[in-house]
């Protein structure tokens, strides 16, 4: 899993550098089914060559590319269902992995190598086509990120058409720009990263090992068939449990203590209601705990208590911030509104959350910055000025040693990527000018900040798993409103401009560090680059148009996520940072309270000087105990109190797993994590099918446990 607000998921130590083996970044489930020789792998090389592994004369299929877009597309819908939850989202990678294997090994062995149905899906199954259908997975699941951040962001503040379906043909042509851009160019960013700085990629290089356990005779059908098992069954009970609590949600999912004890006489537990500690049996933030570890999770609820149960009551308490009733018969203030249409309440009336919003979005982006230059400090000595020189990256010194293991005829041939760059970035060009009014000045700045945010965060990604790219990628709204300012564009038309760069330079980055991760997994399986390019390829369109509609259902579903209205059950903490920023470097005078503003550049300092010293004063092995402030800062911006209990109890529950039963927290925990994230986020996706349709709990289902018995969930 990772976040649209750059906040990492799994706490993991750095990898050896030399042996793999000796880090928990690979599962130690996959451990035993490895030979000596497989075990004390070099990360940085291929594996070696198994020789009772069967030949792969297809690793590009049919059944691979349907069976990964599939996978991607589940992935995909719940990251959009759970993005615009809480920023959350969660990599498809090893859920496309374990997932493809049962689904496509069992096609294989069940449909005639030859004929038609061989074709669609008879057949040997090896660890490369495999390869193929994770990376057909994340492609296709990726590009969610841009419909729970900058592209609503356009609808809360009313720069697009008031109904998203009439922008779809917009909304597809804007994604494409961002989703193929990123693809192309990630062909150098394999050379450079992977072959020449050879770095670790700790997910991706899970991901090779788990399929290659998979794939090891008799032991690794066991832990397959194990594996897949728990996640189906993990994922179908949440889907239903998921549908179900639309129906009873205050029974079955919400449970509202303040408003219940208000009811019973204490007249005082309304507060809790009114600033939202709730408690909620949300099996998709379970997950994320489980995924996030310790101290990440109880860093986010740290900073929920910080934020919404000691700062939040002061400024109400003090007249810094105020609330608006929402219920004439009862004592209900919602203290979580947050609109962008009033510019005179910016500083004068704020509520609560936008107050809290900029503390949580300057400690995000300072402590990310901090943390990719302190951690990368080492890899900048390393470098020489060759390494430095962009030209370097694309063509090869005849005096240079081809350190590339992957045979010349396997790897992406120079003139696929070369033309479809140079396709995608007049495409580009075209579309921002036509579609949005870029010139062709603007739109090439938008395409050159993407390509070296992607910097940013495959180096990130590779040294540390973290990626930051979203939050990195609101520098461009800081330089395209210094633009906008300069060029003296009337406020609409600058907001439109700095959004729409926004995405692309987000998106293009963000496909770009996914694809070079995959681009990894298949290096250290010794899969064919071309292939997973080509699959990378046909994920992207399946992302684009996928993601696009997802959206529009959503929206139809649910109105609030683009007016910003309260309650809705929508928090949108991505749209709202992304609106923030945007007004803020768009307006006159910067719209933001002074207290909040000065209370935001003291936690950012904190947050850094926090970061220095578990850095350069704290043994490695305390880092654990030390909070992390990009967790705490995402508290800031996102209400829902409920995510961040949720996620503290699923850690302390793996923690206990752990200590109590190894072996099965080796195998179980993540395909039981990823079957509750995708099952909640699918049974999220098919809530708002049955709410379009007519036939949702708002209609049909009971109101108990709700506050003012009105329909919650």
């Amino acid at each position: 899993m990772e976040s649209t607000l750059a906040y990492r998921t799994r706490s993991q130590e750095e990898i050896s550098d030399e042996k793999v083996s000796s880090s928990p970044d690979i599962p130690q489930s996959e451990k035993p089914y490895l030979d000596e020789n497989f075990e004390d792998h070099d990360v940085t090389k291929p594996f070696p060559i198994d020789p009772d592994e069967i030949v792969e004369d297809r690793q590009l299929s049919f059944r691979a590319v349907v069976v990964g877009c599939a996978l991607g597309a589940v992935v995909g819908a719940s990251n959009i269902y759970l993005g615009l939850k809480t920023g959350f989202t969660f990599g498809p990678q090893l859920f496309g992995a374990i997932f493809g294997y049962a689904i496509v090994k069992a096609l294989s062995k069940s449909l005639p190598e030859s004929g038609i149905l061989g074709w669609l899906g008879g057949g040997p199954f090896g660890p490369k086509e495999n390869c193929t259908v994770q990376s057909a997975a994340t492609a296709s699941g990726g590009l969610g990120i841009l419909f729970v951040s900058a592209i609503p962001a356009m609808y809360r503040m009313e720069l697009l058409s008031p109904d998203p379906s009439q922008d779809i043909g917009k909304l597809i042509a804007l994604t494409a720009c961002a989703g193929f851009f990123g693809v192309f160019f990630v062909i150098p960013l394999r050379k450079y990263y992977i072959v020449k700085q050879k770095l670790t990629f700790p997910t991706p290089a899970a991901t090779a090992y788990t399929i290659r356990s998979l794939h090891n005779g008799r032991t690794g059908a066991i832990t397959a068939k194990k594996k897949s098992l728990g996640l189906l069954y993990t994922f179908v009970s949440t889907f239903v449990f998921k549908v179900a609590t639309g129906y009873a949600p205050g029974v079955l999912y919400d449970w509202h203590i303040g408003w219940t004890l208000y009811r019973l006489g204490f007249s005082g537990m309304i507060h809790m209601e009114n600033y939202g500690w709730i408690l909620e049996f949300t099996p998709a933030f379970l997950g994320a705990g489980m995924l996030s570890g310790l101290n990440a999770s109880w860093s986010f609820f740290g900073g929920s208590v910080l934020a919404w149960g000691i700062i939040a009551p002061a400024l109400v308490k003090n007249g810094k911030a105020f609330g608006t009733s929402i219920s004439d018969d009862y004592p209900l203030v919602s203290y979580i509104g947050l609109s962008f249409k009033d510019p005179g309440a910016y500083v004068e009336k704020p509520s609560p959350r936008y107050w809290l919003l900029w503390p949580g979005v300057l400690i995000m982006l300072v402590y990310s910055f901090a943390d990719i230059f302190i951690t990368l400090i080492p890899l900048f000595k390393q470098m020489d000025a060759r390494s430095l020189n962009p030209v370097s990256w694309f063509r090869s010194d005849p005096d240079e040693v081809d350190e590339d293991l992957t045979p010349v005829e396997d790897r992406i041939p120079l003139l696929w990527w070369t033309s479809g760059l140079a396709i995608s970035t007049i495409g580009s060009c075209a579309i921002l000018a036509t579609l949005f009014h870029f010139n062709v000045g603007e739109a090439i700045l938008s395409l050159i900040l993407g390509f070296l945010f992607s910097f940013i965060g495959v180096q990130s990604s590779g040294y540390t798993d973290v990626n930051p790219v979203s939050t990195v990628a609101k520098a461009s709204q800081l330089i395209f409103g210094g633009i906008t300012k300069a060029s003296g564009l009337a406020l609409k038309p600058a907001q439109t401009l700095n959004l729409t760069a926004g995405v692309v330079a987000a998106g293009s980055a963000a496909q770009a560090s996914d694809m070079t991760g995959d681009l990894k997994t298949g290096y250290l399986l010794r899969a064919k680059p071309r292939v997973q390019f080509v699959a990378q390829l046909c994920g992207s369109v399946v992302a684009v148009f996928l993601c696009t509609g997802l959206f529009i259902l959503f929206v139809k579903a649910s109105p609030c996520i683009l007016t910003g209205d309260t309650p809705c059950q929508y928090a949108a903490p991505s749209i709202n940072a992304w609106a923030a920023v945007a007004v803020a470097v768009t307006s006159p005078k910067l719209p933001i309270p002074s207290s909040s503003g000065y209370t935001a550049i003291g936690l950012a300092i904190a947050s850094v000087l926090t970061l220095v010293i578990r850095n350069f004063f704290i043994p490695k092995k305390y880092w654990g105990y030390v909070p992390n402030w990009n967790a705490i800062g995402l508290a800031f911006v996102v209400p829902q109190i409920q995510y961040s209990i949720a996620m503290a109890i699923g850690s302390i529950l793996t923690f206990v797993w752990l200590k109590r039963s190894p072996v099965s927290y080796d195998m179980y925990m993540f395909p039981i994590s990823a079957g509750l994230l995708a099952g909640e986020g699918l049974g999220g996706v098919f809530q708002a099918l049955l709410a379009i349709i007519g036939v949702d709990g708002s209609k049909y289902g009971t109101a108990i446990g709700c506050p003012g018995m009105e329909f919650c969930g």
